[in-house]
């Protein structure tokens, strides 16, 4: 008979106590062009479907790697870019796109992709840099590492299967934050 009176009380006292006040959210990232950032995204996910593997062996080829320290940056559940959080906070979000992008453009200018440049993937990663990071200036380039010469087409495949498994989930993170406003 206690636990009854126990259970009765827990369910009926949040409705004896006032309400709470709402727990303040922070602020949006305010003067993203989600709209040009949709656009810019889905050219940039095209782009990738054109890029085409200079040796065909390369196109059948599945990695799988363990990288515990989230590199390159990957969007991650933690990161908010959930559709409900994107509408109240997407700065956690951003910022891991950010961080993504940056890495992804500085790869693209690397000696992995001398023998196949990208001008075009390099062009939409730094318009999508300037609109995702518009009120600090344009990101410093952070030069990587240099590779050894067999390993390029391996990494080059490696790099541009994260990139294209990243561009999808930007694309819609920028589509969803778009559709919203």
């Amino acid at each position: 008979m206690a636990s009854l009176r126990r259970l009765c009380l827990c369910l009926c006292l949040p409705l004896l106590l006032p309400p709470a006040a709402p727990a303040p959210t922070p602020a949006p990232a305010s003067g993203t062009d989600w709209a040009a950032c949709k656009i810019l995204s889905r050219d940039l996910s095209r782009l990738l479907a054109t890029v085409k593997e200079p040796h065909p062996v390369l196109e059948e080829m599945q990695l799988s790697e363990e990288d515990p320290q989230n590199w390159p940056p990957r969007i991650l559940c933690s990161d908010a870019c959930d559709p409900p959080t994107l509408d109240t906070n997407n700065t956690r979000c951003l910022h891991r796109i950010l961080q993504a992008l940056q890495h992804y453009r500085d790869l693209l200018g690397s000696d992995i992709f001398r023998e196949q440049p990208q001008p075009q993937l390099e062009t939409t990663m730094d318009q999508l840099l300037g609109l995702v990071q518009q009120e600090h200036g344009h990101p410093p380039r952070h030069p990587m590492d240099p590779s050894n010469n067999w390993s390029h087409g391996l990494l080059r495949h490696l790099a541009l299967n994260r990139l294209r498994s990243f561009a999808a989930v930007m694309s819609r993170v920028f589509t969803h934050s778009a559709s919203a406003r």
